[in-house]
């Protein structure tokens, strides 16, 4: 294999095209999104932690290309799927972005071509529902004209020491054909491969991930709010706790889940699992944990502007953090904005902060938001509550700030009379 094409050029898609670059595939990126495909045809970077120079040198060498048309399908000899997987309103799986994108590549199917989904979502997706749209499509039958599998993605955004190519990679295939398939190619970029016996296996494998994240959080937010009451830091306990060389791994609590795999993934299984008519107690427990988080930390901002005489509603408030996560540009699932828009609904007036997202991009669930814009940390507020940390608000003098502090992340030095934990 010589050539491929991945669909989806967003947080998985655009790092993955640019590994198999380095390891000397041609790679042609699929995007419904013409602004995508300018840009890095432009060799322009619109994800922080990826540099614009790095798509430009591997525009330029002919590795990579951009395009919307679904029809260059037929020029390669595989195709990745990285497109997202959100919930619906009734918190519900959607894969209507992978059935569409099923649906435009299937009349483009050559014999022998191996596709591979890497969107997170629930056992049977690949085997099942990928598998019809595109046999029904193609007039070829899956293992046999062409190879099919499940690889789930690993991105760790902002974290400087994951990089694609050293990130274990777990692969299931239809068959044991179509599983030497996708080893074959994930091998010419992916230093450690992990094949397992099914794309449900590999499919289960990366829920199992990030429920166990959910679970653990959802822990230790449930013990941030039984400590509070009893006058004990949580975060001095996790310290402490963590100390332990054996038996104990540490999470953090926070103002809620963000991002596009943990507060989502868990719902894939619980929806799932009711078709087999079991219940998955534990992981919904914990989901309900973690969705409650924003209303207690909203109940702790009343609380401090209360200790300083003033009333939740009509207060000024500024949010640091918007992206879900430290140090990268990422909002989604962010619970900042959950905050704003309790915040806002109990009469507060909310401004945020954030180096990594000056502006607040259109979204399907926060579209009113948009078009907000980043504003000074000062003391021009009533309150300042962190709900991200950035690196660069570690490095804020906050005895200069005068006003309340809800600090939701440990940024701020707790021997200050200001400052309040949630």
């Amino acid at each position: 294999m010589k050539t491929m094409a991945i669909v989806g050029l967003g947080y998985v898609g655009l790092p993955l095209a640019l590994q198999f670059c380095r390891s000397g595939m041609r790679v042609v990126g699929l995007d419904v999104d013409e602004a995508k495909v300018k840009a890095i045809r432009d060799g322009v970077s619109y994800i922080k932690h990826i540099s614009g120079e790095e798509i430009k040198e591997q525009v330029k060498a002919g590795l990579l290309e951009a395009d919307t048309d679904f029809g260059r399908v037929k020029d390669v000899d595989a195709v990745v799927i990285c497109v997202p997987t959100p919930l619906n309103k009734n918190r519900e799986p959607d894969i209507s972005y992978i059935i569409a994108t099923g649906e435009q590549i299937a009349p483009h199917l050559k014999k022998g071509m191996l596709v591979s989904l890497e969107s997170t979502t629930y056992p049977g997706t690949t085997d099942e529902d990928l598998r019809k749209v595109l046999e029904e499509g193609s007039k070829m039958k899956a293992g046999e004209d062409f190879y099919l599998a499940f690889s789930p993605e690993r991105e760790d955004p902002g974290n400087p020491d994951s990089k694609v190519a050293t990130i274990p990679k777990v692969i299931g295939g239809l068959t044991p054909a179509c599983l030497e398939k996708a080893k074959e190619l994930y091998g010419k970029a992916i230093k450690t491969l992990v094949p397992v016996s099914s794309c449900r296996t590999a499919e289960a494998t990366k829920l199992l991930e990030n429920i166990f994240r959910s679970v653990n959080i959802a822990l230790v937010n449930e013990l941030k709010v039984v400590y509070a009451a009893m006058g004990i830091d949580v975060w001095e306990v996790i310290n402490a706790a963590k100390t332990k060389p054996f038996g104990y791994m540490a999470f953090y609590p926070g103002p809620g889940l963000g991002g596009h795999c943990i507060p989502i993934d868990p719902f894939y299984l619980t929806w799932k699992a009711r078709e087999y008519e079991q219940h998955t107690r534990f992981i919904e427990l914990a989901g309900e944990i973690n969705t409650s988080m924003p209303d207690y930390v909203v109940s702790r901002v009343a609380d401090a502007l209360n200790d300083h005489g003033k009333a939740l509603r009509g207060s000024s408030i500024l949010i640091m953090g918007l992206a879900y996560k430290a140090n990268v540009d990422d909002d989604r699932e962010s619970p900042s904005y959950r905050l704003i828009e309790k915040l806002e609904a109990k009469g507060a007036k909310v401004s945020y902060n954030d180096p990594y997202v000056p502006v607040i991009r259109p979204s399907r669930e926060h579209g009113h938001l948009a078009g907000r814009k980043s504003v000074s940390v000062s003391n021009d507020f009533d309150l300042i509550l962190i709900s991200t940390a950035h690196d660069e608000y570690k490095k804020i003098d906050y005895s200069k700030i005068t006003i309340p502090i809800v600090d939701t992340r440990n940024v701020v030095d707790k021997k200050q009379k200001n400052l309040y934990r949630a």
